[in-house]
This record gives C-alpha cells, structure tokens and sequence, in this order.
C-alpha cells in the first residue's frame, strides 16, 4: 500500500540544539500511527511536520512529503482554533460554500447543510442541528475536539493529526474519543496519534514509534511492541504503566478538613452538592468523576479559592473562612494546593528555587537564608537538583515543574495537600514517579493528609479512600479497594468497568456498550 504522507530523515534544530533528529514515518490510509513519549520527546514537532509548521527560527532538513493542503490537525486544546464569535454552524458553513460553488445557486444552501451535518455525523458529534446554533464557549471540550475534526473532514483532509486527544479527559470521554478516532480511520483516513496515554494507543494504534529525545528509538506493529518490547525505554514505558502505587491504610486518624453540606454555584447555578465530605489525617481521598462533575470546584472550595458556596469548611473542627484573602497566615499554611498547570503557577522570569523558598518566608516567618536551605534540601529529596532548581521555569520540563510546586506547597507544612489533576498530561514514566512521590510523603509524614483531584483511575488508585461526583453530586463514597471491586453505583460501576476492560453492563446503550473492532475497548 502507498503512504499516503511520509517523513525521511527529519532533523530540527532550535538554537543548535536538535529537538527532532533521524525520524523516518510512513503514514498509510486508513491506519492509524502513534507516536509516543515523555514531553519533550519530539511527538509534536515531527506531528506538525506534517502540515509544514515547525518552531520559530528552526533550521529544517530532511524530506516531508504530504498531501498538498489535505491535512487536518487535532490540538490539545481545540478552543484555541475556534472563533469564539462565530456559531458553529456559520465556521462549518463557510469551509462548505466555497465547495459548493460550482453547484447551481438555488442548489447550494440544501447542499451546504448536508455535508455539514454528514461531516458532524462522521465526527461523532450527536444533536448536530442544535450544536450548530451554539457558540465554541458553550461546548464541552470534548464537543469542540469534534467540531475541528468536523472542518478538517469538511476540507477532504487525507490524513487527520491529534495531538494528546484525551488529555484530561476522564474514563466515558476517552472511550468516546477513541471510538470516534477508529470511525475516521474506517473512512480510510490515516489518523497520526500523538500521546503519552498508552490505553489509548493500545485500543488504537496499528504503528507504534516511540520517541525519546527526538529520536526514534523502537518502531514496530502495535501488538508486536505489546507484546516483546526490544528498546529498554520502551520496556520502562510499559512497566511504569502497569506498577500500581498505592498508599498503605493505617488506623483512621482524627478528622482534619471537615464540610457540612455544601453547595457551590457559579453565579446563580449550583454547580456541586455534597452531603458533608470529612479527610483524616494521614490519608489519602480521591476525588473522581468526568470532566464538569465539580471536581475541581470542591477542591477551590477547601482551599478558600472558590468562595461562593453555603456550609462550614472546618480544619481541626475550627471554620474556615470561604475565601483565600480573609485566612489567617496558619490557616493558609495548613490547607495547600498543587495546580495542574505547574508552569502558569510560576512566574517565568525568577529562578524556581526563589519561588519555592518564598513559601516558608511568606507562610511561617522564616529567615530567607534557612527558606533557601530548606527549599533546597527539599527540592533534592524530590530529585531536583540545585543545578536545576536555579534556572527560571522555562528550563525545566513539566514533570520537573510539578516536584517543584510539589516542593513549595510542602514548604508551607501543610496538615492537608490538595493535588489537582497533577499527573494529566504526563508521561507513564513522569506519572509514575509522581505518584511514587505522593504516596512516600503521606507514609514518611503521618500527619499529612492528600486529597487527590483526577479523572484518571489509575491514578485514584494511589488512595486510601475515593468519592465520586457525578454532575455535582456525590453518588458514592468508601474505602478505595471496595469501589475498585464492588461498587455500588451504577454510574460508578461503568467508571469502573471501562478502567479495567470489563463487559459493560448488559442495560447500556450502545453508545456506551461501545463497538467491535479498533476502539472497542479502553
């Protein structure tokens, strides 16, 4: 079969420095090719390659041979791509018209519309006559994922770019995502897979090449790569995927964090209800549920940074105020929050050392040159070297920058961490080591309670205990072993159930039962 786009020897410089070097990819319709890695590996910059976009000032070699204009791209974030001004319907609508014109004009408004809704149908996107009267800011982030891959299906796109498609998405959506990447490729149109979720990749892929450096360094037919790794990396990837963390149960310790019933709105609307949530010390609670479940607006409710909300917080039965600015300096220190975007927590232009150590100086009184001994001693137990920790942000990688916020929150000694979605986006390597990193911290320090904030259920199961949000409910709550093995929901049984490969319940529609084939499973 002829490669429908094809790189020969790619080699990309950025200030003398090779972030892409020696790639060679064969990319065939109808197949779906998956690059992975640990950020920085090179997955995106050979990616773009393919739509001729390289970073700004890079020396270029090698041969990219591609579809002349025929190939469509997948961000991450696809709301960047998106006029926000626009309907759906109207961006659609324009890449449609200019291929209608050859039609007679009574002809092209009935024609306009049906490739419009046939390009939303093999997109996946359902309710398409009501998706396309609404703005990009009023779709989900799974919604708008499908309306790019609708405008490049629009524009006859041969071969279909996805950059870390599931990121952040939790067990349903992701299922949904690989189901609709499978439905592309049966078009016969060659899907290019960047990511670091090898769930996905496994339910996937045909081609597997994994990067690291920006080399090349195993290439192979996916079930051969599954099942005899040859390249040590790759061997690592796939052990640290399957090591499980987990933190060892001790005696209940007394109540730390404690809510009454609670409920949170944005604006007028409640968002999040939950009954009365408590966290003991020395444990671990995970707070699981799909992307809008209000996750998140729990976790800034504890920590004082989402104050519109009724009920008592209380930390060591004392209340808590709503917002961050009217908490005492110890009431600050004692409840800490790891963001999952470690580089915008920074500022770009002052050493991370300095930030880290400002903590201490800010949160306890301490002196600025035992902060700094401190700030150091703790980075090094993170595996942050001093080397390291003295540059600004920028020249660390983002698994490095998430041990460093890791370092400034412990800095304030807190009676409570609250982790948001902290390993999303990272490597099975870089994941595992932050996950090995939590669970050592909640066994060497007794006093120290987690709450871990994530989609990822692999990731929950680092925890003592797991609650469940769905639609801003608390649907369950218990210990973490039992939920894995006997939930008691239904909604939490389908998390699980999708997360272990298990057959979905028999009353499942068929759209969540999933499909034969490619993308049956994840």
């Amino acid at each position: 079969m002829n490669a429908v786009a094809e790189i020969k020897d790619l080699r990309v410089e950025v200030d003398g420095r090779a972030i892409v070097d020696g790639v060679d990819l064969r990319v065939l319709p109808g197949t779906i090719t998956a690059l992975v890695g640990a950020s920085g590996s090179g997955k995106t910059t050979t990616g773009l390659a393919l739509l001729g976009e390289y970073p700004a000032g890079a020396r270029v070699s090698g041969h990219v041979r591609a579809p002349d204009g025929l190939v469509g791209y997948i961000p991450q974030h696809p709301a960047a791509v998106l006029n926000p001004a626009r309907r759906i319907g109207a961006l659609l609508g324009d890449i449609a018209r200019a291929q209608v014109r050859h039609l007679p004009r009574r002809s092209r408004g009935a024609a306009v519309r049906e490739r419009v809704l046939r390009a939303l149908s093999l997109a996946q996107l359902p309710d398409a006559e009501e998706m396309l009267r609404r703005h990009p800011h009023q779709l989900s982030g799974g919604q708008q994922q499908r309306v790019v891959l609708a405008q490049a299906l629009l524009l006859g796109a041969e071969v279909v770019v996805a950059d870390e498609p599931t990121t952040g998405q939790d067990a349903l959506t992701k299922r949904s995502i690989v189901d609709q990447l499978a439905a592309v490729a049966r078009e016969g149109i060659a899907v290019v897979l960047l990511s670091h979720d090898l769930d996905v990749v496994r339910a996937l892929a045909d081609e597997v090449l994994v990067m690291r450096n920006g080399h090349v360094v195993e290439s192979a037919p996916a079930e051969r790569l599954w099942r005899a790794p040859r390249h040590p990396w790759t061997v690592e990837l796939l052990a640290s995927e399957s090591a499980t963390t987990r933190v060892e149960p001790a005696a209940e310790g007394d109540p730390v964090l404690r809510t009454g019933p609670l409920t949170a709105r944005h604006g007028r609307t409640a968002v999040l209800r939950v009954p009365g949530l408590t966290v003991h010390a020395g444990e671990c609670l995970a707070v699981v549920g799909r992307s809008g479940s209000g996750k998140t607006t729990l976790a800034r409710c504890l920590a004082g940074l989402h104050r519109h909300h009724d009920g008592e917080i209380l930390l060591d039965g004392a209340p808590l105020p709503r917002s961050l600015r009217d908490r005492t300096r110890h009431q600050l220190a004692a409840v800490q929050y790891v963001f999952q975007d470690a580089r915008a927590a920074f500022d770009e232009h002052r050493p991370v050392l300095h930030q880290v150590a400002r903590t201490a100086v800010r949160l306890r009184g301490a002196a600025e040159p035992d902060a700094l001994t401190e700030a150091l001693t703790t980075l090094a137990g993170l595996g942050l070297t001093d080397d390291l920790v003295r540059r600004p942000p920028g020249g660390l990688s983002g698994g490095e920058l998430q041990r460093a916020a890791l370092a400034r929150a412990l800095l304030a000694r807190p009676r409570v961490l609250i982790c948001d979605e902290i390993t999303s986006g990272l490597d099975t390597v870089t994941r595992r080591g932050i996950l090995d990193t939590l669970a050592g911290l909640v066994r060497d320090r007794g006093d120290l309670s987690l709450v871990l904030i994530t989609h990822d259920l692999a990731t929950a199961a680092l925890a003592t205990r797991i609650a469940v949000l769905e639609a801003g409910t608390l649907v369950e709550e218990g210990p973490a072993h039992r939920l894995f093995t006997a939930p008691r929901h239904p909604f939490t049984a389908r998390l699980m159930e999708i997360a272990t490969g298990r057959p979905t319940d028999p009353a499942a529609t068929p759209s969540e039962a999933g499909t034969r084939g490619r993308g049956a499973r994840l």
